[in-house]
């Protein structure tokens, strides 16, 4: 039976899910607006934990967001991650950020296509493509939006937004194609399922050597 801790930290999202084979039995998340990271993460797996009437012993694996994502929340993310598989001796799966999040979306039509994106400050946004089995059909990239973004899968049919990042696009685009699904945030839940296929197909990381997918360089901000 495969117990796999999952974390997701990308956004402000905080958020834990323990799974068993993939179905998630408890779950703990904060999407407010602020990063609450470092004080909730370890809170919420002791809870998930305890709701779940499992101990850490019995873990068969930690699961974490690969990113793209918030730098900071990627790194408290995968250092958490890595601590547990350490000092547990279990695997160390990672989940990219906007596979699990295209999960969110189920369309109806066949001929559609899933844009998940997260900001990236100004008019940038990390975002990928997937088509409506939410296979990968265009990496994940940190791009500039602008009025054309997006219009050759728009002609297409139904493409479906979803992300912190889509309220941005939505000032630029009026097409009808267009779908937007605004106030959603990476979670841990939809994250499970992916974990626990890679688990069945031992796709590891190497505890020591994993670091996250930034995609950009950290940029400092600016002192208050």
């Amino acid at each position: 039976m495969g117990h796999i801790l999952c974390l997701e930290t990308a956004t402000t999202n905080c958020s834990v899910a323990l799974s068993i084979n993939g179905k998630v039995i408890a779950l703990q998340e904060d999407n407010a607006k602020q990063y609450s990271h470092a004080e909730r993460l370890h809170q919420y797996i002791d809870e998930v934990l305890t709701t779940a009437k499992v101990k850490k012993s019995a873990l068969s694996a930690i699961a974490v967001s690969k990113g793209p994502g918030s730098y900071t929340g990627l790194r408290i993310g995968v250092s958490a991650a890595k601590g547990l598989s350490y000092a547990l001796d279990i695997p160390l799966i990672s989940v990219p950020t906007l596979d699990a999040m295209s999960y969110q979306v189920r369309p109806e039509e066949k001929d559609s296509f899933i844009i998940p994106m997260i900001d990236a400050r100004r008019m940038e946004v990390y975002s990928a493509i997937y088509d409506a089995t939410h296979s990968q059909i265009r990496d994940t990239e940190a791009q500039i939006l602008d009025d054309t973004s997006f219009v050759s899968y728009l002609e297409k049919g139904k493409v479906y937004f979803i992300g912190n990042g889509v309220a941005k696009f939505k000032e630029i685009c009026s097409h009808p194609n267009a779908i937007f699904i605004e106030n959603s945030l990476p979670s841990s839940r939809e994250q499970s399922l992916l974990a626990f296929t890679k688990y069945t197909q031992s796709d590891f990381e190497d505890v020591a050597y994993f670091e996250p997918c930034y995609l950009k360089d950290f940029i400092a901000g600016t002192k208050k």
